[in-house]
């Protein structure tokens, strides 16, 4: 099935954005429970050292993904790794929260564009969950901003277009249901737009749903970064890994000089 890019709710700038973090929680609570980004440890690993930084620029962060279970993991390799939260539109609390949980995570409360990341924003640079947003010609410009400042990038994905991914996001309001009362911090207004006025499972549904129809396969990936100019300058590869009962995939380059 060919990638469809149809409309999330989450990515409209006019979107309530108590909504938009409540789903976004969602989605880092469950990462950094089921420890879904584990397997790529040993790519984020490699490009830390290739690219000589031990700081972690993290891109669309949403709700801090599953930055907190990589991070415990990371800082065992390297007690001075550093990781910046960033979005487009920032999710304040959660990054607050995230920042709480470990004292080398920090943020930057103002916008952040993926595809154009200010020049003091040095490190590698990743995404987690957030590549399928953006279409084809947005995604280039992602990829082609890491070539022309020489940061490496991982991207990461953790859906896929195929029946297993669609189907768990298909239940995903079951999930919300199921895990909303252990998401840190408590808000009473999350338990209402979760529960009384079923909001967040609604849009997490739809989004969801959409989210894995948007996701670019590794040959489309590979077709992305084809048109980079000045590809050929970076060290490119792309991958599927398992992760518990899915999979993921992802996209990485750093500079050759």
């Amino acid at each position: 099935m060919g990638r469809i890019h149809l409309f999330e709710f989450g990515d409209q700038a006019w979107f309530p954005y108590l909504i938009r973090n409540f789903m976004t929680d969602f989605l880092q609570f469950l990462a950094n429970k089921t420890k879904m980004f584990i397997p790529i440890l040993p790519q984020i690993r490699s490009l830390l050292e290739k690219s000589n930084t031990t700081k972690i620029i993290d891109l669309a962060s949403g709700g801090g993904g599953g930055l907190l279970t990589l991070n415990e993991e990371l800082i065992k390799i390297n007690p001075k790794i550093k990781i910046i939260l960033t979005d487009l539109y920032p999710n304040f609390h959660a990054f607050q929260f995230t920042k709480s949980q470990a004292v080398n995570f920090e943020s930057f409360s103002e916008p952040i564009d993926a595809r154009n990341v200010p020049e003091n924003l040095k490190g590698l640079r990743t995404m987690f969950l957030s590549f399928h947003h953006f279409q084809p010609d947005k995604a280039v410009q992602i990829l082609q901003d890491a070539v022309k400042t020489k940061q490496p990038i991982l991207i990461v994905e953790g859906q896929e277009r195929s029946l297993p991914s669609i189907l768990a996001m298909f239940f995903s309001p079951l999930t919300v249901l199921l895990t909303t009362p252990f998401i840190r911090p408590f808000s009473a207004e999350r338990i209402l737009f979760t529960y009384l006025i079923p909001l967040v499972p609604i849009f997490t549904w739809w989004d969801g749903m959409v989210s894995s129809l948007r996701t670019y396969s590794t040959e489309e990936m590979q077709q992305l970064i084809a048109k980079v100019e000045g590809g050929e300058t970076f060290e490119w590869k792309t991958g599927r890994i398992k992760s518990g009962p899915a999979y993921l995939l992802f996209l990485s380059g750093y500079s050759k000089s």
